[in-house]
């Protein structure tokens, strides 16, 4: 049973889809869904605009017209450009797997253009600030068990250290980190591995940790635990990271994932090779990575506007 206007043909053709994203494509279940309901939406302004719960013939058949009008629908609803550009991404997802499967061409979605994106450029923290925030020392005062501070400052050291994802970093085993390894295996974005160095500070950090965490567990548990025992939630290390950016007077841009560009754009301005740390970051394109040339420009900029005599 769906919960969306469709035919019988072209609901199987979706659940083989899902089945698709999730066995071959390797995608989480939560960005299966994401996908499965932006195909959703577009199937019921279908069935409106169309009259009736739309077939994999009429799909095949529609034109970019028919595309607009969902797209004026959905900002009609408030949608933001964002969101709508992702619900188009999952719309051509959909599309591409009926061509490769011989269900039809759906020409019209390569006819109409994506909406543009006002360019945001990340927003990595200064060096030292960097470096104060992955210093235990620096929340001394704070009525919490040393461990917690200690558990606290690795994770943040390992996401500047190392540049991973604080999803990565907390997805990590006990039997991840061992001492004097100076290299680990993650599990990033589409259950793809790499390798990434640790600095012998980050495992210095880390190992401290461990020694005085009161839960000691099994190699396979998870490295970073709550105060309960449990695996450690994202909104703890925001949390502390909010509580960081109190102390040192930073701006609200201070998040745990400013630390990962922080990483990358530190690498960048010390003369880092872009292709290393588009592998160290795990980005599947480089453009991706070649956002933080842009990031060290506009600092290169700001440096010479404040210091050269003329530009003033």
């Amino acid at each position: 049973m769906t919960d969306f206007a469709a035919s019988s043909d072209l609901s199987a053709e979706i659940t083989r889809w899902m089945g698709y994203l999730g066995a071959e494509r390797r995608m989480s279940q939560k960005t299966v869904e994401c996908y499965r309901r932006d195909v959703a939406q577009f199937l019921d302004f279908l069935a409106e605009h169309l009259g009736g719960a739309p077939t994999l013939k009429q799909i095949a058949k529609l034109t970019p017209a028919d595309i607009r009008a969902f797209m004026a629908f959905r900002r009609s609803q408030g949608t933001g450009n964002r969101s709508l550009m992702r619900t188009l991404a999952g719309i051509r997802s959909f599309a591409r797997f009926l061509e490769r499967k011989g269900k039809g061409k759906v020409a019209a979605l390569s006819a109409v253009r994506t909406p543009k994106l006002p360019r945001s450029l990340p927003k990595p923290l200064s060096i030292s600030a960097a470096v104060q925030i992955t210093d235990v020392d620096v929340r001394d005062g704070e009525e919490r068990a040393p461990w917690v501070l200690a558990r606290d400052a690795a994770v943040l050291a390992l996401l500047y250290g190392s540049g991973l994802r604080l999803s990565e970093a907390l997805s990590l085993k006990r039997r991840d980190i061992r001492s004097g390894a100076d290299v680990i295996v993650v599990l990033g974005k589409g259950n793809k591995t790499r390798m990434v160095p640790v600095l012998p500070q980050v495992t210095n950090a880390i190992t401290d940790y461990v020694a005085i965490c009161p839960y000691k567990s099994s190699p396979d548990a998870p490295l970073f635990v709550g105060e309960r025992g449990g695996p450690l939630s994202p909104r703890i290390v925001q949390l502390a990271m909010a509580r960081l950016r109190g102390a040192l007077g930073l701006p609200e841009t201070a998040t745990p994932h400013a630390l990962r560009h922080s990483f990358a754009t530190h690498l960048l301005a010390r003369g880092g090779d872009l292709r290393a740390i588009q592998e160290l970051l795990g980005h599947a394109s480089l453009s991706t990575t070649q956002i933080y040339t842009a990031v060290d420009t506009e600092h290169l900029l700001e440096v010479y506007a404040s210091a050269h005599p003329r530009a003033r």
